[in-house]
């Protein structure tokens, strides 16, 4: 990689960054940034996902006040998002990635209606729950799962799909479930990093430059994402997700 490639990778880490903390979908920028500067493209996916991992990190810190009380729901959770990586990661490498394709914008589209409607949802859901899990139960338990099998396969707009998830499982404030997006996206992205370390091609320079802009994008959008009101958050999320939707299909 040449050196202006590498800070325009870089720079593509940093937007990366900051986009995941306030919603995902930074892979969007960074993937395609890869493959532009001539990385194959699956080796890109790899490295792509190790060099995300610090800003996760960052952007998880950067929520860690949205985060107190949290900690059980986030211990029962993790396990989902832990074994969907696994799953996800082994796809990546064995299975044709047109199968994806078709699914992907479809539920991205069902993740987007569910952060429009969460707050009527989330009502809806509690006047016919005589007794609402506070965590969610096992049917957020298996949407999380699922997640993590897209999250550790490709990943890009993966957080859409996880505000989504919980906002509509969960009786919660977005910010605050928005932190919990950030920790589960993290517990993806570092349970597929650690798979492809024995078992994938990576460009260990594409890593460095990713995660150079991530972590510094991390906390951007964390002190950024943090300020912003709900309404105009699930605005935000749901622009993000049609782009997203719009580059997959069409490339």
């Amino acid at each position: 990689m040449m050196f202006w490639e590498g800070v325009a990778v870089c720079a593509a880490g940093v937007a990366a960054g900051a986009i995941n903390a306030v919603v995902g979908s930074g892979s969007l920028i960074t993937f395609p940034t890869l493959v532009a500067v001539g990385v194959d493209p699956v080796v890109a996916n790899v490295s792509n996902n190790i060099g995300l991992v610090p800003g996760s990190f960052t952007a998880a810190y950067g929520y860690r006040e949205e985060l107190k009380g949290q900690r059980e729901r986030l211990l029962r959770l993790a396990p989902a998002s832990c074994l969907g990586s696994l799953i996800g990661g082994i796809l990546l490498l064995f299975l044709d990635r047109g199968v994806f394709q078709v699914v992907v914008p479809v539920l991205i589209a069902l993740a987007c209606v569910l952060v429009v409607i969460q707050p009527k949802l989330n009502g809806w859901l509690a006047a016919r729950r005589e007794h609402p899990h506070p965590h969610g139960g096992i049917a957020l338990w298996l949407g999380v799962f699922a997640a993590g099998v897209y999250g550790g396969y490709f990943g890009a707009a993966q957080g859409v799909l996880l505000i989504g998830l919980l906002g509509s499982f969960l009786d919660d404030g977005i910010q605050r479930v928005n932190a919990a997006k950030n920790v589960l996206s993290l517990v993806v992205n570092a349970t597929a990093a650690v798979l492809f370390l024995f078992i994938a091609p990576i460009d260990w320079w594409a890593v460095l430059a990713v995660a150079l802009g991530a972590t510094a994008g991390g906390f951007l959008g964390a002190r950024i994402g943090r300020r912003i009101p709900a309404p105009v958050l699930r605005g935000i999320i749901v622009a993000v997700g049609i782009v997203a939707i719009i580059k997959l299909v069409y490339g």
